[in-house]
């Protein structure tokens, strides 16, 4: 659910913040990028991945610590992992997780505001941050020998964070401006807003994570303080480094530097299962824009909300996202795009990884000769080609060759070896699934495929939402 606008991990503001994407496209893109990496970092190398090279650490505080050792260069990830995001918000108090993520660069008693971003850099590290449905996190890249001083650091503000009404005040009026260049100036991103609190009306999935607007104006310094209070603690954080490190070594630091912080009474919000749905939904959003666009979503369960006898649907959903839209051999492109040219963009996406059940969605903006009807139909016809005839053996060999090619490259980055086990652990799964991955697709046969487009890609799971443009100002 989360979406990470226009990352360079090489850069270091002080926060990356999560919104909502221009496009639901954009939205496919992060979670194929991100599934492409999961996947990449596992396939051809398993064992090398997973067997003996990752360590498991539990501080008496309940902190977790895992670390991976990766000695290819003298260069460290160290992570920060909340198990804190936009579905454990409440109505009313929307996007304080995001809100709180900003507040972390403001500085304790220790670290003045400005600081940490200012050691950072003066030590050649990076550092960055992102707040998602299921998680908040913060992350440094750092020669190996400046470690302690992100330990140091991210151990100070978990705990002694200074939040004044000050700085409050400007963040807020610094969100509420991101908010309105992000969302309410971007009508794309207005119709996905609507389109999410449509398709889910008892999920936390209902609201954005920058939260609504109304909230973000109303909260108080009071609400910000608790939650912080509530969710920054050592035994709701897992800490994660990957790098040119010695295990034994990370752990002393982890207990110089995280053991002596307090743990605190957390009790995670009782889970807010969507209620089922009963047929189609459709909305109609009217706004001045230059294009039309097209969101379509249908209700699928995640790793984490199914039966494990049923785990195969999983990754059959998987594999069915990438025959769609797999790169442009996919059939969206290669049919709708260049082939008939009924869409300028043509999308389709799943995310296996999330806390609660989400959605397989599809989405597009048509040509200047067709009209959405038009590409909702095309969709569809995909949709029903793949429940009426089996994918051939050729095209599902291509699609799972096309996940394992993707590791060569992906292998190379520490920050993404970190952030396949930081997302996992954070949203209740173990990173150690990873073990039979490979093995899972591997598995998926058309049948399969076949079988779950069948049983998920129905009207009865489905949210359409419409952009229908309106004429712009003159201005404009």
């Amino acid at each position: 659910m989360d979406i990470l606008r226009n990352i360079d991990f090489t850069q270091n503001p002080p926060h990356i913040s999560v919104v909502n994407s221009t496009t639901l496209w954009e939205k496919v893109m992060y979670y194929k990028y991100l599934q492409i990496t999961l996947v990449a970092l596992l396939l051809g190398s398993t064992a090398k991945l997973m067997a003996g090279e990752v360590h498991e650490f539990t501080l008496d505080n309940g902190l977790q610590l895992i670390v991976k050792e990766d000695h290819r260069a003298p260069v460290v990830v160290s992570q920060i992992w909340y198990k804190v995001g936009a579905s454990y918000e409440e109505a009313g108090k929307t996007g304080l997780s995001h809100m709180l993520e900003h507040m972390m660069f403001k500085g304790t008693e220790k670290y003045p505001p400005g600081e940490f971003s200012r050691i950072m850099a003066a030590n050649g590290a990076s550092d960055n941050a992102f707040t998602g449905t299921d998680y908040t996190a913060y992350f440094q890249t750092l020669e190996k020998s400046r470690l302690h001083i992100s330990f140091e650091m991210e151990a100070d503000r978990m705990r002694h964070l200074v939040l004044t009404e000050k700085e409050f005040a400007k963040e807020r009026q610094v969100v509420t401006e991101e908010r309105r260049r992000s969302t309410e100036d971007k009508p794309i991103s207005q119709t996905n807003e609507h389109f999410m609190a449509t398709a889910y009306q008892t999920s936390p999935y209902h609201n954005p994570i920058i939260g609504w607007m109304s909230d973000i104006q109303n909260y108080t310094l009071a609400d910000l303080k608790a939650w912080y209070q509530r969710w920054y603690a050592p035994n709701n954080a897992t800490v994660v480094v990957v790098g040119d490190v010695e295990p034994q070594a990370v752990l002393a630091l982890a207990k110089q530097h995280f053991g002596p912080l307090k743990p605190s009474q957390i009790t995670p919000p009782s889970p807010r299962p969507e209620v089922e749905q009963f047929g189609l939904k459709r909305i109609t959003i009217k706004l001045p824009a230059k294009l039309s666009y097209l969101a379509m979503g249908y209700k699928v369960p995640a790793l984490k909300t199914i039966a494990k006898e049923e785990q195969w649907e999983v990754y059959a959903l998987e594999v069915l996202a990438y025959i769609l839209d797999g790169g442009d051999s996919a059939r969206l492109s290669k049919n709708l795009v260049r082939g008939q040219q009924i869409a300028t963009t043509a999308s389709a996406g799943y995310d296996p990884f999330s806390r609660l059940t989400d959605l397989f969605t599809f989405s597009g903006i048509p040509t200047n000769a067709h009209t959405v009807p038009e590409l909702e139909k095309a969709l569809r016809e995909q949709i029903q080609q793949l429940q009426t005839t089996l994918v051939d053996k050729a095209e599902l060999e291509r699609v799972k060759t096309q996940l394992r090619a993707s590791q060569v490259y992906e292998l190379d980055s520490v920050f993404y070896q970190g952030m396949k086990i930081g997302l996992l652990e954070t949203v209740g799964l173990d990173w150690r699934i990873f073990d039979t991955y490979l093995e899972n697709l591997k598995a998926v046969t058309a049948e399969q495929v076949q079988a779950v487009a069948r049983k998920y890609l129905i009207d009865k799971n489905l949210t359409i939402a419409v952009l229908d443009p309106q004429p712009l100002a003159t201005n404009q």
